[in-house]
């Protein structure tokens, strides 16, 4: 789901004690293991952006820490800090860096967003992952993401691409378009998490924009495609089978009945017509990352 990808790893605005991380926690980390090609794709983009070694990297908003270790490997000489305000994923990524072998350039660090943005210390490359979009006052927190980076480095925001697609339009199950019906109640909600945020501000989400306003220069944006064509492997049908069911959970007082039914059929993994037996399931989506580069 654009902007707001069901139970992703960003933690901010959420009252923590509401969220089940036993749930949650491996659902976050299959799907930021499957979206691996995006991430190494995203990383080696930027690894040709910086204008400088890179001994130092924030990840903020780490979650449970998938993409912290893919940059503790892609860069090699850096010291890789996972940030996020929840001990439990903070929790995984240990584990995670622990198992591969990466506990002595892995640390993390607990902080709540924003206040505690100005604490995190410079870098050479500043990694944020739909986090941003979490906090009231967008543009102020990328001025002091911004402030953090050191000359030659690169700041990148990984916000917006394109829904999560994964059926064809008529599924056989109801009335055809389930799922750009699930994305427009998507959206309904994140635009009332949006408002509902402490100290909230109404911004264009032009974050190219946003990079230059805060004193970077180069603003730009890449886009980094998934595609994981049917028939769909046992792994993957596995994540989409929880990421889907979360995503019922959370809209269910906004779909119509017909629509429920359907998702509880798609949900069924004995029904010939779910998610784990049908042989059309596929993986699309898009991750955007806008990136610019201190040179001050």
């Amino acid at each position: 789901m654009t902007g707001h990808q069901g139970a992703h790893a960003h933690t901010q605005g959420h009252h923590h004690t509401d969220l089940d991380w036993n749930v949650l926690g491996p659902l976050l980390e299959q799907g930021a293991e499957l979206n691996g090609p995006v991430h190494r794709q995203a990383a080696e983009w930027l690894d040709g952006r910086t204008g400088r070694a890179v001994h130092r990297i924030l990840d903020v908003g780490s979650g449970p820490g998938v993409v912290t270790c893919l940059l503790a490997e892609l860069f090699p000489e850096a010291e890789v800090v996972a940030v996020d305000g929840t001990p439990e994923l903070l929790e995984r990524t240990r584990e995670r860096a622990a198992r591969l072998g990466l506990a002595d350039r892995v640390t993390t660090r607990f902080a709540e967003l924003p206040g505690d943005l100005g604490a995190l210390g410079e870098a050479d490359l500043i990694w944020s992952s739909k986090t941003v979009h979490h906090l009231g006052d967008q543009r102020g927190a990328v001025r002091e993401l911004a402030r953090l980076v050191r000359p030659g480095g690169v700041l990148a925001l990984a916000e917006g691409g394109l829904p999560l697609n994964c059926l064809p339009y008529h599924t056989g199950l109801g009335r055809p378009g389930l799922l750009a019906r699930l994305e427009v109640v998507n959206r309904e909600m994140f635009a009332e998490m949006r408002e509902s945020l402490p100290d909230s501000v109404e911004t264009i989400d032009d974050w190219p924009a946003m990079l230059t306003e805060a004193g970077l220069d180069g603003a730009t944006s890449r886009t980094f495609l998934l595609d994981l064509p049917a028939p769909l492997d046992l792994p993957a049908r596995r994540w989409l089978l929880a990421e889907l069911g979360h995503r019922r959970e959370a809209a269910a007082d906004l779909l119509a009945d017909g629509d429920l039914v359907a998702l509880d059929r798609l949900l069924d993994p004995g029904d010939p017509a779910g998610i784990m037996r049908r042989p059309d399931v596929f993986v699309l989506s898009a991750q955007t990352v806008h990136s610019a580069v201190r040179t001050g």
